[in-house]
């Protein structure tokens, strides 16, 4: 079993960040997004092409903040909700029948802090990661290393994510996929195949 964790077992909301950012920024909250964007240093951040240091530091010249580095992860965490989008018995359950993978596009601020606040996510066996891979999805390389992670043929692995094009990506691995809609419909949809909890 290979999930997704962004919208699948953690929920996150990118205007809850900007806000956060907003009062140590001197640009207006509405800019802040496309500030982000315009230095295109978040996706080489989640391929692990940038240290967390050298990003905190060149996002902060960028943005103008003037905070240290502890303050600076708190703000680029703040995106994450608190309650899970799925229940902690059913990862549960699945580790106790099945190996549990997580595959992630995040970077190396976002995954240590989650892992520091969801205790759910010790059921799963290991992490397979974009920064530690220098791939993300939906580059066959990723699903290529989650196949190997898993340790089986890939059509023997089950790859939930809630982005449509990363469930097409992981089926043209040769991995089975469905799309992420909500709790109980991935529970319908593991009973539909026969997976048990």
């Amino acid at each position: 079993m290979i999930f997704d964790l962004g919208k699948v077992i953690i929920p996150f909301d990118l205007a809850r960040g900007y806000a956060a950012l907003s009062p140590y920024c001197p640009f207006p909250l509405e800019e802040i997004p496309q500030r982000i964007a315009a230095t295109g240093l978040a996706p080489r951040f989640e391929v692990g092409q940038l240290s967390p240091e050298d990003f905190a530091r060149q996002l902060s010249a960028a943005l103008g903040l003037d905070v240290d580095y502890a303050r600076f992860r708190e703000l680029w965490s703040s995106i994450f909700l608190p309650q899970p989008l799925v229940p902690e018995q059913l990862l549960e359950g699945l580790q106790r029948r099945y190996r549990m993978l997580l595959l992630s596009n995040t970077d190396a601020i976002h995954f240590p802090t989650l892992l520091e606040r969801y205790a759910l996510l010790r059921h799963f066996d290991d992490y397979i990661l974009s920064y530690q891979v220098g791939a993300a999805k939906p580059a066959a390389r990723i699903y290529e290393a989650a196949v190997a992670r898993a340790g089986c043929p890939a059509a023997d692995c089950l790859f939930i994510d809630d982005i449509p094009l990363y469930v097409v990506a992981a089926r043209q691995a040769g991995i089975q996929a469905l799309r992420f809609e909500s709790a109980a419909q991935l529970e319908r949809e593991l009973q539909a195949r026969g997976l048990e909890w």
